[in-house]
């Protein structure tokens, strides 16, 4: 007979092993099961988000960028470096360290709060089973009251440039090249290809983007997306825009492009080829044909308002299901139905996720654009603030970017906080508060920021909404 659980997780990543743990809290006997294989060949917790992608990113993003630093930046203080090289051995060796660390003490919380953790890929079957197939092919089978999905997602292959990992590389390829490539190509100006981007471009790289659609940064407000777009030039990311990739061939330990734009079509050689034009949902052998569980033309798992499938005791969260592919979305579902599944009152608000891009200078924002709120045809008023006015900012030589607050004409009520700048990624918080509690830009505008400090951006931009920002002309 299979051993039986209250709850078990298919997937380990922010949203499962977040699932798992808040579970596990309320009572209930929780099982998680994963299939992914860290360097070492042993389960590795965490999903792509530790193993892969958010923590070895930023990793290698703080470590490229005090190189580039040496060179850009410390010369403004009156201090010199000369001769200053990189070991790439021990660079991705600090960031393959930092994912031990985090992967190991998600097993150490899975101890802590009793979580079973079991190794090997989960797949649901009618009746809330679970079979398990370990990576030797053996099999096992659990079962539970209630069942989470959240298997996550992988990256888009292209069919004429298929991953390889060593010309053509995904982002967990490109997080992990032995050798600095003279010439880097990236297919996606998203968030994963203007982050990786920026990391080999900062080593020296030659790094020259292809973007597919006409606009920069479309999810992001227009006047954020213009500002950074700029910085990225001045980096010396040549972000190409229309720009169709039709063909990549591998050829002389080089991939050569072809790609079209409005002004015919181009040719391109690079080094290295990194593809991120998006990801989806990895639903792949997740569930046996009579579970019940819908699948829609995305290949997402179909869900309702509280993550639930329809089929009873078979919830599903994270990038496996609609909405951002955010790993802070995906955990906060996870936290939501656990406390569902335990009778209690979970609660997720799409409308005040952040979204982060960890570029130099970083990216940051909440809620609308003013895109948005002139097509649902919401009256608005703006504020901004530019960090060349901050005096923090600028003793940091790090004076770029802007603070921009949008607000209900009418009501005041906060719609949509955009900043660019230093430290944007955790300036953003003041403002998700703000939202979650339905502030307004007067709320902003009337609590006292510490001086000096970067946060005074977010006031003054919040005081500006009304024409009464004191640093600035209104």
């Amino acid at each position: 007979m299979s051993e039986k659980f209250d709850v078990i997780v298919i997937g380990a990543g922010p949203a499962g092993y977040v699932a798992a743990i808040r579970a596990a809290q309320l009572g209930l006997k929780t099982a998680c099961v994963d299939a992914f294989v860290g360097k070492d060949g042993k389960q590795a917790l965490g999903g792509t988000c530790l193993n892969v992608g958010c923590i070895p990113s930023k990793a290698l993003l703080d470590s490229s960028k005090q190189y580039y630093n040496l060179s850009h930046n410390l010369p403004a203080h009156g201090i010199s470096v000369e001769n200053a090289k990189v070991d790439l051995g021990t660079f991705i060796g600090r960031k393959d360290k930092i994912v031990k660390q985090f992967t190991g003490g998600i097993g150490q919380l899975f101890k802590a709060n009793k979580v079973t953790a079991f190794f090997g890929k989960g797949k649901l079957l009618k009746g809330n089973d679970v079979e398990i197939t370990g990576n030797d092919g053996s099999k096992q089978t659990i079962s539970a009251t209630n069942v989470i999905l959240a298997s996550g997602s992988v990256p888009i292959e292209l069919p004429f440039a298929k991953f390889d990992n060593k010309f053509i590389l995904d982002n967990a390829g490109a997080l992990d090249i032995n050798e600095v490539p003279k010439r880097l190509g990236v297919i996606g100006a998203g968030v994963i290809g203007l982050e990786l981007g920026s990391v080999w471009r900062r080593l020296g790289s030659e790094v020259t983007v292809l973007e597919a659609l006409p606009d920069f940064l479309g999810a992001a407000d227009a006047d954020i997306a213009k500002i950074a777009l700029k910085e990225f030039g001045k980096l010396g990311l040549d972000i190409k825009l229309g720009a169709k990739l039709s063909k990549a061939e591998i050829k002389k330990n080089a991939v050569e492009l072809t790609y079209e734009d409005k002004d015919g079509k181009h040719e391109l050689t690079v080094d290295k080829l990194l593809v991120a034009v998006g990801r989806r949902a990895y639903t792949d052998g997740l569930l046996a044909g009579d579970t019940g569980v819908k699948i829609d033309e995305r290949g997402r798992i179909v869900v309702d308002e509280h993550n639930h499938t329809g089929v009873d005791g078979v919830w599903a969260i994270g990038d496996a299901v609609r909405g951002p592919m955010l790993a802070h979305k995906g955990s906060e579902e996870g936290v939501a139905v656990a406390e569902w599944i335990a009778g209690k009152a979970g609660h997720i608000n799409y409308d005040t996720i952040p979204w982060v891009i960890y570029t130099e200078p970083e990216i940051a924002w909440a809620g609308k654009t003013e895109k948005q709120l002139k097509e649902e045809g919401v009256p608005y008023k703006v504020g901004t603030f530019p960090f060349a006015a901050i005096g923090r900012a600028v003793a940091m030589n790090e004076a770029i970017g802007q603070v921009k607050v949008i607000a209900h004409a009418d009501t005041d009520r906060l719609l949509g906080v955009h900043m660019v700048g230093p430290g944007v990624s955790e300036l953003i918080a003041e403002a998700v508060v703000a939202m979650e509690f339905k502030g307004s830009a007067e709320d902003l505008a009337r609590i006292v920021h510490a001086h000096p400090t970067l946060s005074e951006a977010v006031h003054e931009a919040a005081l500006s909404v009304d024409k009464r920002a004191i640093h600035k002309g209104n």
